[in-house]
């Protein structure tokens, strides 16, 4: 029987703030540790973190692991693994959950790697399976055309978890934790690179991933003129603009609006896809949104697949039609 027990998150901090991908896995983290019958435990890394150790405990944690140290300020490889190394070593959890963030990518492979397990990237889903105890790992596969539910008997079990695709706990500032401290053991002397300065991309408005409504455009839009028209709907709707790879390669839209494979990966409440044929690639990366509505003159294009509802019909008369009505309910 394995010694590993329990469940642990990794809770990215941003800003001095626990990240809301943190809260999101200690909400699927509480569940997975109660159908195990163990303990839920998190661990915050950085320089001042102690402080959240309270806000972690009320949003589901058991007990929080802390590592603080001024070299762990920003994060990097060689000082972030190690210590994450350390602590799941000493802590022995069976399952570590991480978010599908920069940071996660970087840590979850490496990490497993040193522990001499496997990690499952990006997935969408997580469950124990009833008979083995065994955590089922559902993800998308083949440019998100498929899921497969992946398990394996090596411990701990590691996985990293989408954004938004998860729920966090409502806070209960009355919940009762265990705060322990974990000493870094970093020598500076062995630390190779340093952060110098970071620069931070100007957004206007919501950002595309945090967006709950995202009005999106693609290559029939047949211009950066016609995204003028999404960006009222999305200023209406309180949400994002975003577009498909073709229209960010026309230049019509920045890159950093791309939705899909090779771009952003969204998981909004509402997404309309407007001029979007719907191929695999941006559908991996909009395919786990709550509600998908499709405009787009081709019936038999691909996005109708995805849709919950679907208008055959020049966007060029819809959205306007669409847009009109939507101020009219939301003046009521």
């Amino acid at each position: 029987m394995s010694d590993y027990k329990g469940v642990m998150i990794y809770g990215e901090v941003t800003e001095g703030k626990l990240s809301s991908i943190a809260k999101e896995l200690l909400g699927c983290g509480r569940k997975i540790a109660s159908d195990l019958g163990q303990q839920l435990s998190a661990v915050l890394v950085g320089s001042g973190v102690g402080g959240l150790a309270q806000e972690t405990i009320a949003s589901g944690a058991d007990k929080v692991y802390i590592v603080d140290n001024p070299l762990l300020k920003d994060y990097q490889t060689e000082t972030y693994v190690p210590v994450m190394e350390k602590v799941v070593k000493q802590v022995m959890p069976q399952v570590v959950l991480l978010g599908q963030t920069t940071i996660g990518r970087d840590l979850a492979p490496r990490l497993s790697f040193r522990l001499g397990t496997a990690a499952t990237m990006d997935c969408v889903a997580l469950a124990i399976d009833p008979a083995s105890k065994r955590l089922l790992q559902t993800k998308p596969v083949f440019g998100g055309n498929a899921q497969a539910i992946f398990t394996y008997d090596s411990d701990p079990q590691i996985a990293t978890v989408r954004a938004k695709v998860m729920s966090p706990m409502e806070p209960d500032a009355s919940r009762k934790g265990e705060v322990i401290t974990i000493d870094a053991s970093l020598d500076p002397s062995t630390i190779k690179t340093k952060v110098l300065q970071q620069v931070k991309e100007e957004v206007t408005g919501i950002k595309l991933e945090d967006a709950a409504v995202i009005v999106s455009g693609g290559r029939g839009i047949g211009g950066a003129e016609g995204f003028k028209q999404l960006a009222e709907l999305a200023e209406v709707l309180k949400g994002a603009v975003g577009a498909s790879r073709p229209a960010c390669d026309s230049g019509w839209m920045p890159e950093t609006a791309q939705v899909g494979l090779t771009g952003k990966i969204v998981t909004p409440n509402f997404y309309l896809a407007v001029g979007i044929s719907g191929s695999s690639q941006h559908l991996a990366g909009c395919s786990n949104a709550k509600t998908i509505v499709a405009i787009n003159k081709d019936p038999e294009a691909n996005i109708f697949k995805a849709a919950r509802y679907g208008i055959v019909g020049d966007w060029k008369q819809v959205l306007p039609a669409f847009t009109k009505k939507v101020k009219e309910l939301l003046a009521k």
